[in-house]
């Protein structure tokens, strides 16, 4: 794969963009820009895992009540 290629700017509206190439393109339909000197950076946004997420969290620190799991009435059909 290639590392570089020239491309063109154009303007879309008021904003600039830039066609990615094939060879460039990024995983989902959201990124992140940054701009580090006169380079900007692309990533594409990783979504988290719902466990990730869940690891992420601080335990609560209280304790929840019982709950009596009886089993359900039966329905008259």
């Amino acid at each position: 794969m290639q590392t570089e290629r020239h491309v063109r700017l154009f303007k879309n509206g008021r904003n600039q963009a830039l066609r990615i190439p094939r060879e460039f393109e990024l995983p989902g339909n959201e990124a992140i820009i940054r701009k580090e000197g006169d380079r900007l950076i692309v990533e594409p946004l990783r979504r988290r895992s719902l466990l990730a997420l869940l690891e992420g969290w601080k335990p609560l620190g209280e304790e929840f009540p019982e709950i009596e799991d009886r089993p359900p009435e039966a329905m008259d059909l």
